[in-house]
C-alpha cells in the first residue's frame, strides 16, 4: 500500500464524494481515511516500536467509527452501500 498523495487524494473524492472538490461528505472522508488505516497498518506491522504512528492509527479508527456510527443513523442504504464497496467488516 502507497502512501496516500494528493493524486490519490482526488481520485478517493471523485470515487466517493461525486467530484474532486467535494472533500466534506462523510462518505469521502470514511474513504480517505479507510486508504490512510490501510496504510499506517502495514507500516506499524513493519515498526513495531512506532508508538506515535500506532497512536495516530488508533485516533482514525476511532474518527471512522463515529463519521461510520453517524452515517449509519442517517442514512443506512447509503452506510450499508459504502461498507459494501470499501470491504469493511461491519
Amino acid at each position: 500500500m502507497e502512501k496516500v498523495t494528493a493524486d490519490a487524494k482526488k481520485q478517493i473524492f471523485a470515487e466517493y464524494g461525486g467530484k474532486d472538490t467535494n472533500t466534506g461528505s462523510v462518505e469521502s472522508q470514511v474513504a480517505l481515511f479507510t486508504a490512510r488505516i490501510k496504510y499506517l497498518t502495514e507500516h506499524v506491522k513493519q515498526n513495531r516500536k512506532d508508538f506515535a504512528n500506532t497512536k495516530a492509527l488508533t485516533t482514525m479508527v476511532g474518527k471512522r467509527r463515529k463519521l461510520l456510527k453517524y452515517m449509519e443513523r442517517k442514512d443506512v442504504l447509503a452506510y450499508r452501500e459504502l461498507i459494501k464497496k470499501l470491504e469493511l467488516r461491519k
